[in-house]
Parts: structure tokens; C-alpha cells; sequence
């Protein structure tokens, strides 16, 4: 069981995260004429795939991809594919949800097997970006919040399946973790 001592700080409450959603699902609504195919990236970006899908104003489908590539609060940078795609994706827009990007790593990774497959385009939607821990190039194409470099949980980001179910997104207590 967490206690609340165990967050330092509200960064994003649950209503702001739900307005932002809203505003990113009418933002792809109106980018695209043909519906994509929403790819999320499980377990993290479960809440927001559900907050998201909401919003956006057309006659999509989704389907997950479970990948990892983190062992407690560091990427290993061996990208693992525990779960492929039941959909296939030749000939279709897909948009990968993601919870967060940070290094880069794994989003380019999946990025590349999706075109490889033969996806006519990849996009990406994050709710959070965190460009200070980039070492890959890529960028997200809709963002919901840009943070600095911290250790965030809630809203479906977990610290060793931890803390996902928060309703908002949170900075872990540094001795919780390191």
C-alpha cells in the first residue's frame, strides 16, 4: 500500500488531464480525414488511451503493444515485445499512445516496426514529454504536458507496478527510489 508521503508533488491534477485529453482529441479530429488505427503502448498508457479516445470525433479502432525497455527508474535500452498487434496495420495511419516519452528509445523503435510493416503513417500522441532525458531523436507529434527531468507516477506510470492507479500525476519521493 502507498501512503501519501510517498508523492512530493502534484504536477497534473485529474481534471487537468482530462481537459487536455479533450483538447488533443479534437486536435487529431480535425488533422485527420481517415481514422488511424490507435496503437497503446501497455500498461502506462491505458488511462490516457481511455481519457483520449473520448474526444476524438471519429470511427476509430485501437490496439495494444506490450513493450518494455525499464527496470526500476532506468531504461536498459533493450527493447523487449511482449505483446504484438492483433491488427494488422499495412495501409492504415496509426497513432502510437504513449504515456510518456523519454529517452526514446522504445517509441523509435516501435515507430520503425510499424512503418516496417507497412503502416502508410506513424504519429505520436504522449501525455507526457520529457525532453531532457531524450537520446534518441524523436519527437512526439501531440503532447499533452512537457515536464523536466523528474520521476513521475499516476495516471497509469508506475515505479516497479506501483502507484499507476493514482487519479493524477505525481513526483515519486526521491528515497523511494534511489
Amino acid at each position: 500500500m502507498w501512503e501519501k508521503t510517498d508523492i512530493k508533488e502534484i504536477l497534473f491534477s485529474e481534471g487537468q488531464i482530462k481537459e487536455r485529453a479533450a483538447e488533443l482529441g479534437a486536435q487529431i479530429s480535425a488533422d485527420y480525414d481517415e481514422a488511424p488505427l490507435l496503437v497503446a503502448l501497455l500498461r502506462g498508457s491505458v488511462p490516457f488511451l481511455s481519457e483520449l479516445i473520448k474526444h476524438i470525433d471519429l470511427d476509430i479502432q485501437y490496439d495494444f503493444m506490450d513493450v518494455t525497455s525499464y527496470a526500476g527508474t532506468e531504461s536498459t535500452g533493450q527493447i523487449k515485445i511482449l505483446k504484438d498487434l492483433d491488427t494488422p496495420v499495412r495501409g492504415r495511419h496509426v497513432l502510437l499512445v504513449e504515456d510518456i516519452v523519454d529517452t526514446g528509445r522504445t517509441i523509435k523503435t516501435v515507430c520503425e516496426m510499424l512503418l516496417h510493416n507497412g503502416a502508410k503513417s506513424v504519429k505520436i500522441v504522449t501525455l507526457l514529454d520529457k525532453p531532457a532525458r531524450r537520446t534518441i531523436g524523436v519527437n512526439a507529434d501531440y503532447i499533452g504536458f512537457s515536464i523536466d527531468d523528474l520521476f513521475v507516477v499516476g495516471y497509469g506510470m508506475d515505479f516497479n507496478q506501483r502507484y499507476r492507479c493514482l487519479p493524477y500525476i505525481g513526483v515519486l519521493n526521491d528515497e523511494l527510489y534511489k
